[in-house]
């Protein structure tokens, strides 16, 4: 089933880079936990630091009988480890993998969104009816999915192991990676701020495309993957789609998936697929991937939060990855298509508020995030580090972009609209064509001559 397309240019020298296999272990060695050998070493240090006191002075006698208690770090270790037992489900096979992911297999039931008191006791639904799509004659129809080879496009299933049907894969949360966080409460989540798609004073820069003022029942675009520079740990560099409902405050809700580099989240710089959503505008609800109960994975092929495989190349190959993004007209869930008919799973309408109903705007688009490194433009880029002028094989793009209407069927977007909030460092050009229908290109380095 081909689920990445290869975009081909005759003037373009097409390269895949081929990345080593993930390897199989049915069983693995587990490492006593990096945090535990820290705070040993901690205790140590300080233990071995303190001398006896020989002394008859009252308050001497106090020194020598208190006992050292590192209440914060027991804590810390306590709630590492409380989140760590509800994110990583017991695994009915393992897979390792040189990148440094480990892929569980875990039972789809018993996957983190069945904690949810409203699934409890529940198993995943069925797959609902897809988007209707126009044929060349104006005729709408129902898709039909061709079944064809599969590519591999993520490294954990480079080998040809896959997880068992029934199981989900699902990549383990460790505690190295949730102590990168800058914050280790509110790991898995992106960052409390304000929420604006114009937004220029949260770190948070854009470079858009959106449609707004209607109705929306869904979004579908395909988007070229790359592997952006991301300048330090705290920030990270993403290419997805928004469905957004409710004003742009408190009461947000989004759903929201592509790729992004994310080193604190990840511990890496491959591009990965994600999802994302929230109800409260990221104050305290939602999550990335499967780090919280609430998206429903149906798939044993896909992982979410594994890296991509392959990805584009400046003036070479050039591979982008499809998503579907729709209501079940039956239901009311959303439901996640990723490539040609390769349905991930589904956000349950209950997680939602304003997006039980329908969506009142839609995005794709890049954004980084800018913590202005020494005082200056951050050096993080966007999509693929160039600017949207160089066109084809050098600037990054989103192309075949569509909503889904109130009869569930896929349409060309109504009215296109771009928006770079900071075009000096990322910008964006549109258009529209018989063979991309609705486009765009977008992207560029950062802190430069023009944005300094």
């Amino acid at each position: 089933m081909l689920i990445l397309c290869r975009i081909r240019c005759p003037h373009f020298d097409h390269r895949i880079r081929r990345l080593n296999p993930c390897l199989n272990m049915a069983s693995y060695f587990r490492k006593t936990s990096p945090i535990i050998h820290a705070f040993v070493i901690f205790l140590l240090v300080c233990s071995s630091s303190i001398s006896p006191v020989y002394s008859s002075e009252p308050h001497n006698l106090h020194a020598r009988n208190r006992t050292f208690r590192p209440d914060k770090e027991l804590q810390k270790l306590k709630f590492i480890r409380q989140r760590l037992n509800k994110i990583n489900k017991p695994a009915v096979k393992t897979i390792q993998c040189p990148d440094g992911d480990t892929i569980d297999c875990v039972l789809s039931h018993h996957q983190p969104a069945f904690d949810l008191p409203q699934l409890k006791g529940q198993r995943p639904l069925d797959p609902p009816e897809r988007p209707r799509i126009y044929e060349r004659d104006g005729v709408m129809m129902t898709a039909e999915v061709e079944e064809e080879e599969e590519e591999h496009v993520q490294l954990w299933r480079m080998s040809g192991e896959t997880c068992p049907e029934g199981t989900i894969p699902i990549r383990r949360t460790t505690e190295q990676d949730m102590l990168r966080a800058s914050s280790v409460r509110r790991f898995g989540r992106k960052p409390r701020r304000r929420v604006r798609r114009d937004s220029t004073s949260n770190g948070h820069e854009h470079a858009v495309g959106y449609v707004s003022g209607g109705e929306y029942y869904g979004a579908k675009g395909s988007i070229n993957v790359w592997a952006p520079h991301v300048s330090n740990p705290y920030e990270f560099s993403l290419s997805q789609l928004w469905v957004i409902s409710g004003s742009f405050a408190h009461d947000l809700n989004t759903i929201e998936a592509g790729w992004q580099v994310s080193p604190e989240l990840y511990g890496d710089n491959y591009p990965r697929f994600f999802t994302y959503w929230t109800n409260d505008a990221y104050e305290a609800t939602g999550c990335y991937n499967l780090m919280c109960s609430g998206f429903v994975q149906t798939n044993n092929r896909i992982a979410i939060g594994a890296a991509i495989s392959p990805i584009s190349s400046y003036h070479g190959g050039q591979f982008d990855i499809t998503l579907l993004i729709w209501k079940d007209p039956k239901h009311g869930n959303w439901w996640l298509e990723f490539g040609s008919g390769i349905l991930v799973g589904y956000w349950p309408s209950f997680l939602f508020t304003h997006l039980r109903d329908h969506a009142t705007m839609v995005q794709f688009g890049g954004e980084i995030v800018n913590t202005r490194p020494g005082g200056s433009h951050t050096s993080t880029a966007m999509g693929s580090g160039h600017f949207a002028g160089e066109g084809f094989g050098k600037a990054s793009y989103f192309r075949n972009l569509e909503v889904v209407d109130w009869d569930n069927n896929l349409i060309p977007l109504p009215n296109l609209r771009v928006l770079a909030d900071h075009p000096n460092c990322y910008d964006i050009r549109g258009g529209v064509n018989g063979v991309w229908g609705h486009y765009f290109y977008y992207g560029g380095p950062g802190r430069s001559v023009r944005c300094p």
